[in-house]
């Protein structure tokens, strides 16, 4: 039987998302020996990754909308470039500043040339179970703790911190580089149409990006995402520092972050499947509320097994809910200008995971604890589930005027 070529789609964006995503979420193991290493505070360190994610919602609409127009395939090669160069860039620095910005901006416009336009590739190839190929682009992201960093984190005890972050840009842009020219655009058909399979509503006749960030669904659903991810990013980035904190040793605090991975990959596949099942946003909502519950449970925690418990939750919450979003765009906006919409979408999904990682350094360096970080992601969680109440089918555009044709 020939193998469907969206598959081989599928697999290239679960590498790609894989190594991207792990790459940049490596700066939490790097955070507590770089910060003993240089005397920098983990605000300064963590503040890196703020930038990281300023600069990746600046990038992913212009990524988003450069692979609505050229295909996946330039857009990823570019970001792995940018990717590796970043990485390698940024283990030579000799300031804070330096850091910061190299690390920032170079590795945040590399990560959001990956999922958006790997997300809509895969929403492309498929017309049935679309939310499961989705899934699995965005799996990639749930394995990625569970590889890079325990990769980085042996790395750094065997090289250092500099030669180690060296080494993951290298790799980093060995394996995404020549992996993005397996990449095509998919058979022509009416991308504008309603996909054959789709669970959602979905505008009854093609819809401009123009028109589509004028309706109230699309700031709804962008609102969504960024309090969503606001609710999750702190708590994901401190986790290692926050568990080693507690006495667990830098390796078994990995490995947490790694099973954290592992949980969040079933929770993609899980809400995915059961997404093309009983709809995108009912279990949209369902996972948000998860997420906010775990993410204010972690004041209560401070043994091994509880951190490992909470984990698989929380993963299995986040994890889950992440994908939802780009097939609530296809089903809302239609194919054709996925791209575009779901790179504004993920722009304001960054802007939220900017807040986390220096929110979190801030309130250790503050208070020596991780408390109130825990306990504004638990609010902000709720904000999001309120947000998502409010997402509505997309009204119909005005049809266009039919021209009189010649006699």
């Amino acid at each position: 039987m020939k193998l469907h070529y969206g598959w081989v789609i599928v697999a290239v964006g679960a590498l790609s998302t894989c190594v991207a995503m792990g790459s940049a979420f490596s700066l939490g193991v790097f955070l507590t020996p770089m910060a003993t290493d240089t005397g920098w505070s983990r605000t300064g360190v963590s503040s890196a990754m703020t930038i990281v994610f300023i600069a990746m919602a600046a990038a992913s609409f212009l990524w988003g909308w450069l692979s609505d127009r050229y295909g996946a395939r330039l857009v990823v090669l570019l970001g792995a470039i940018f990717l590796g160069l970043g990485l390698a860039i940024a283990s030579r620095a000799t300031s804070l500043l330096e850091f910061q910005l190299l690390f920032g901006v170079l590795i945040g416009a590399a990560g959001a040339a990956f999922y958006v336009p790997l997300s809509a590739a895969a929403a492309a190839w498929f017309d049935k179970n679309p939310s499961l190929a989705v899934a699995l682009v965005s799996a990639g992201m749930g394995v990625a703790p569970m590889v890079v960093s325990p990769f980085a984190t042996w790395l750094i005890g065997e090289v250092g911190w500099r030669t180690a972050m060296l080494i993951v840009g290298g790799c980093a842009a060995g394996l995404v580089a020549p992996a993005s020219l397996l990449l095509r655009k998919p058979p022509l058909r009416d991308l504008a149409s309603r996909p054959a399979g789709a669970t959602g509503p979905v505008a009854s006749a093609p819809m401009t990006a123009g028109q589509a960030f004028r309706t109230p669904s699309f700031v709804a659903i962008a609102l969504t995402h960024f309090a969503c991810c606001a609710c999750h990013s702190g708590p994901i980035f401190h986790m290692v520092a926050y568990a080693i904190g507690c006495g667990i040793a830098p390796m078994v605090a990995a490995s947490i972050y790694g099973v954290a991975g592992l949980s969040g990959l079933g929770g993609r596949i899980a809400f995915g499947l059961a997404a093309d099942r009983f709809g995108v946003k009912h279990v949209l909502v369902l996972g948000l509320i998860v997420q906010a519950v775990a993410a204010g449970s972690y004041v209560f925690v401070g043994q091994t097994a509880e951190f490992y418990g909470l984990a698989v939750i929380f993963a299995l919450a986040y994890g889950g809910v992440m994908p939802l979003y780009a097939i609530l765009v296809r089903d809302y906006f239609g194919l054709h200008i996925m791209g575009t919409v779901f790179g504004a979408v993920s722009a304001a999904a960054s802007l939220g995971m900017a807040f986390g990682p220096v929110a979190g350094g801030w309130v250790f360096d503050t208070y020596a604890n991780y408390n109130w970080l825990y306990i504004g992601s638990f609010a902000v969680g709720l904000g999001a589930v309120a947000i998502a109440l409010t997402v509505k089918p997309v009204a119909k555009p005005p049809e266009p005027r039919a021209k009189l044709q010649p006699a």
